[in-house]
């Protein structure tokens, strides 16, 4: 616990050894890590590794797969990490992800690099804690309040509808539940943001991390295309894209060519009109100025659809009929801000039955009037899209009124939480087990 610099503006929060956000990790596919966490927080914790399809007892959900980690005490997790590509990892208890309780994790692959030069790691976020408000009171008085956001007056405030919730067409309408006073990229406001300095005609690995609590993020580059070459870690088949759509907890891998000018990475905070930004410096200085007029000019550009993208061959799951279907029906809110999955209340006890070796089908149906980014514990899924298989996530976005079907071979067993990975969403009861038996 500590004081953060966000760019001129400081406040006291948590974080993983004083660095927001914490301080990247890197590793090489199939490596083991081994990682020390010392808890000197007031409360209990754990770490979530998001996007690992590791053991389940080192997958951080407390009360499932481990006790917590209580104030003054250690844990060490270890394991073998599986599988390449742009992670994360995050607190799992209660909303302190909505504090500074995040950092990428980089795995590596050795074959990777002749189509880039270079990487930039952007990990966006929404920023409240230590600003008057701390996420547990929000949390406490979306259930005291419903969807009046805390009690806060916000009335006429820019993305905002007349009840104060942000908007987003591109969303299907609620764009979030928690009106945020700054948005962050690596850390930092927009007024103030990280650099880097590039050549003219380098061509840099975008590593974009969304480790929001609440905010969907519309990722470009002002006049520059950005070529999507991979999604939560799995590569797709590269697709050419303006802008690109990434909810909370996803990731999306693209290699742009920089320019003569200076440009920004501009993250545009989607029905909230914010955005946070990181400069690649090539030429000529750059004026916060003329941000602000590409964010308003991004915003009119195309954005690639991360669902309708398709896996490479190499990582597409054979064709094979489930085994076992479940369907997960997302509702809410409730008169105290309840948000359910198949109309129950979270309970670790009462799992949906797979069993290892199976072919396993998930329908998700969103019943509610607000999008969901839901995430899967342990494994990666194939999305059933418009057009056949799509691409290889651990977390997509459901929009609301709409169904997505998505398949994962069981070959992980243990207790695996299924979420929605809106913060406030999942620790108001968005969650469910899929459980393996025998």
């Amino acid at each position: 616990m500590g004081e953060v610099d966000l760019g001129g503006v400081q406040v006291t929060t948590w974080t993983y050894g004083g660095e927001l956000p914490g301080k990247e990790v890197r590793i090489q596919r199939g490596d083991v890590l081994r990682a020390h966490l010392t808890n000197n927080l007031p409360q209990p914790t754990t770490i979530h590794w998001h996007g690992l399809a590791l053991r389940n007892d080192m997958d951080g959900v407390p009360g499932l797969t481990q006790p917590e980690v209580p104030a003054g005490a250690n844990f060490t997790y270890e394991f073998t990490v599986p599988d390449a590509g742009t992670h994360w990892f995050h607190s799992h208890v209660g909303v302190q992800l909505d504090r500074g309780l995040y950092a990428p994790i980089i795995v590596e692959d050795p074959a990777d690099g002749a189509d880039y030069d270079t990487e930039l790691v952007v990990v966006l976020d929404d920023w409240l804690d230590g600003t008057g408000r701390i996420p547990d009171t929000v949390l406490a008085d979306l259930i005291k309040n419903g969807m009046n956001m805390g009690g806060m007056d916000h009335g006429g405030m820019p993305g905002m509808d007349h009840g104060g919730m942000p908007q987003s067409t591109l969303l299907g309408g609620d764009a979030g539940d928690v009106i945020y006073p700054h948005i962050l990229a690596n850390g930092r406001i927009a007024s103030a943001p990280r650099s880097v300095t590039a050549k003219p005609g380098q061509r840099i690995r975008l590593r974009l991390v969304n480790a929001a609590a609440d905010t969907a993020f519309r990722v470009g580059v002002p006049g520059v295309p950005m070529r999507v070459t991979h999604t939560d870690g799995f590569p797709v088949q590269p697709r050419e894209a303006d802008t690109v759509l990434l909810g909370m907890g996803e990731r999306v891998d693209a290699v742009i060519t920089v320019p003569d000018d200076t440009v920004p990475v501009l993250a545009l905070a989607e029905g909230r009109d914010s955005y946070a930004q990181v400069i690649i410096r090539s030429g000529r200085e750059s004026n916060p100025a003329a941000s602000d007029s590409a964010a308003k000019q991004l915003e009119q550009l195309p954005v690639l659809a991360i669902n309708d993208l398709k896996a490479t061959e190499e990582v597409t799951l054979a064709d094979r009929a489930p085994d076992v279907s479940h369907t997960l029906v997302l509702d809410g809110p409730g008169a105290k801000y309840d948000w359910t999955i198949n109309g129950k209340p979270y309970n670790p006890d009462d799992g949906l039955p797979i069993r290892d070796g199976q072919r396993v089908r998930v329908r998700f149906e969103n019943k509610s009037s607000m999008f969901h980014p839901m995430h899967i514990h342990g494994h990666t899924f194939q999305i059933l899209g418009r057009n056949g298989r799509g691409p290889r996530k651990d977390t997509a976005i459901v929009l609301p009124g709409e169904a997505l079907e998505v398949d994962f071979d069981a070959n992980n067993p243990g207790q695996w939480l299924t979420h929605c990975h809106n913060a406030y969403h999942g620790e108001s009861s968005m969650m469910t087990v899929l459980s393996y038996v025998q």
